[in-house]
């Protein structure tokens, strides 16, 4: 199993609006892939300072799942047309279980 982790700062004046666009087509998104097994999509709790705003998790079967997902015409919309003008994104895959 393959877990794709993203954290998310959106830049200075990104408008709440925005973020909530984001997060439903995320969501959208996440619930039509067949290759993702579990995901789980939130925003900080604010419990910690400097913490980024919104993190994804994303559990797939291996990692040519990921290059599917990754490829996803949806997904690649979502990302350049709404994620990276509007924050900083940081992302890693690993080996679970």
């Amino acid at each position: 199993m393959l877990r794709h982790v993203v954290l998310f700062r959106w830049n200075e004046g990104t408008e709440p609006a925005h973020v909530d666009r984001v997060e439903a087509e995320l969501r959208a998104m996440l619930a039509r892939l067949d290759m993702v097994r579990a995901w789980s999509l939130g925003r900080d709790a604010g419990l910690r300072e400097g913490n980024a705003d919104m993190a994804l998790v994303v559990d797939m079967d291996d990692a040519d799942a990921f290059r599917r997902y990754s490829a996803d015409a949806g997904h690649q919309r979502i990302l350049n047309e709404l994620v990276l003008p509007a924050c900083t994104r940081v992302g890693t895959q690993f080996e679970i279980g």
